[in-house]
């Protein structure tokens, strides 16, 4: 019989639709690479696979170190521009948005299966990488509007980030206005610029 005490244990929350997913997911999917493989060795030989294997190895990572020089290459010359008092050219950056995506590509060809290899060749592809891209983005920026709602800092969150009309995310400050000041108060001196 109840008696509608509270129980002294919290309840556990509940686990999320992709927790629960995941590993049924992955566990299908390397059954699923393992059977191809088997395929592929059944239709030629071992040696085809290897080769398959051996291949994908050796392309993943030349994708993986050429973005990853390139990456360094554009934060290299930003560190420099920066240190050079000069602004920062948002035109030497437009090649350097899809390293992250490239680098995820090259692994996905390293690692052995066919499907890995697929995906990690389609993401290779500039049109998918920019869809993925901003699919990433949106959904990221989603997920951080969420978490802002439920902080208490959320609304200070909300009010520093600025969107200009081509996209970019322009660092900002909140001020607030605190209470008996007054708007001509000149006693804290002139503000600085928010931009250099």
């Amino acid at each position: 019989m109840t008696t509608g005490a509270h129980s002294p244990y919290p309840a556990r929350p509940r686990r999320s639709r992709l927790r629960t997913l995941l590993p049924l997911g992955v566990a299908v999917w390397l059954v699923l690479e393992i059977w191809l493989l088997t395929l592929v060795a059944g239709a030629s030989n071992g040696l085809v696979v290897f080769l398959i294997l051996l291949a994908g190895v050796v392309l993943g990572s030349y994708v993986i170190k050429r973005a990853g020089r390139r990456a360094f290459k554009n934060l290299t010359e930003t560190v420099q521009q920066q240190q050079g008092g000069g602004p920062v050219t948002p035109g030497a950056r437009s090649d350097s948005e899809g390293n992250g995506l490239t680098m995820l590509g090259g692994l996905l060809i390293v690692l052995p299966g066919p499907i890995s290899d697929v995906l990690g060749l389609l993401l290779l592809v500039p049109p998918v990488q920019k869809a993925v891209g901003r699919y990433a983005e949106r959904t990221f920026e989603r997920k951080l509007r969420e978490a802002a709602a439920q902080s208490p800092l959320g609304d200070a969150f909300t009010q520093a980030r600025m969107h200009r009309p081509d996209g970019k995310v322009v660092q900002g400050e909140v001020i607030r206005d605190e209470p008996g000041s007054s708007q001509g108060d000149t006693a804290r001196g002139p503000r600085p610029p928010l931009t250099k």
